[in-house]
């Protein structure tokens, strides 16, 4: 039986900030380990290690959604998914819900997803440190006019993703791409005029240096659609149990020949290609959205 309101939103905070410290003090332990002795077999022993204390909390996590909610997971597609895969997956990015949600839909049956984030969140307590150990890339964001000043700018984020990849190929990996590079919004919508009904427009640079870095290390490309059909909900409406139903759809596709070790930057009729090819993965997500949503195409 679902608690009541009052009691259900602050008693789920503190379970999540009392998980978040249990593990996080293990966590830190086994990094000092691997920093102190960086050697190949330290590294080996402790990543797994390291992941395993990760999917502990993100698990807890996800049992909390269960038991202080009702709302009803629809998944479509899961069904082959390895747990000592290499995976890019891509999804569009409504709000901070979606990182839950593709936490528990994929926990332990893929590798531990981790996500490009803004290095502003490396200050995040206890999370950041959490974060940095689990080998999660942080980049630098810089506007247009800044890149237009300092050109070398924009080749920084570059090397910090071949960084972060070559770590990524020594282990199991999922490695996570919000691909329209920001959360969506009718204003945000409005303002890129953006071509689809349900999206912003897709940011194809990153995955492409992605692939580029890993090259033939991913398998398989993993494309899931998140739709909450009541609306986009927040943290607190989730464990207010305000959300009633998520429809997850994920469809793997293949990694085009093609795309491996090409250049996006530097190569325009690729860039140009390789836009093609992820604009028509948008049209389709686009579609799906809207068949997810109960609404007419066309």
């Amino acid at each position: 039986m679902p608690l009541s309101l009052w009691l259900r939103v602050p008693l789920a905070t503190v379970l999540i900030s009392a998980s978040t410290l249990a593990h996080v003090v293990p966590l830190f332990a086994v990094t000092l380990v691997k920093a102190l002795l960086p050697l190949r077999l330290v590294r080996r022993i402790c990543n797994p290690m390291l992941a395993g204390i990760a999917e502990s909390w993100i698990g807890f996590n996800s049992r909390l959604i269960g038991v202080f909610t009702r709302t009803r997971f629809m998944i479509e597609g899961d069904h082959d998914l390895h747990s000592d895969g290499h995976y890019l997956v891509i999804a569009n990015h409504q709000g901070w819900v979606d990182i839950p949600v593709l936490q528990k839909v994929f926990n332990r049956r893929i590798p531990l997803l981790r996500f490009f984030l803004k290095s502003q969140l490396f200050w995040v307590p206890l999370m950041g440190l959490a974060w940095w150990a689990l080998d999660f890339p942080f980049m630098k964001r810089h506007s247009r006019e800044a890149v237009a000043r300092r050109p070398e700018l924009a080749g920084r984020d570059i090397e910090a993703t071949r960084r972060a990849c070559a770590r990524f190929r020594e282990i199991p990996v999922s490695v996570m791409n919000f691909v329209e590079g920001t959360r969506f919004t009718e204003a945000k919508h409005a303002g890129q005029e953006s071509p689809y009904r349900f999206l912003l427009r897709p940011k194809a640079g990153g995955i492409a240096f992605v692939l580029d870095a890993m090259g033939e290390g991913l398998q398989a490309i993993l494309d899931v659609t998140v739709v909450y059909p009541n609306g986009r909900p927040s943290f607190a409406d989730l464990f207010a149990d305000r959300v009633g139903e998520v429809s997850v759809n994920v469809r793997e596709r293949p990694i085009p020949a093609e795309f491996i070790g090409a250049d996006y930057q530097n190569d325009a009729a690729f860039r140009e290609r390789f836009q093609i090819w992820m604009n028509a993965i948008w049209a389709e997500k686009d579609a799906l959205i809207a068949r997810l949503h109960g609404v007419e195409v066309g």
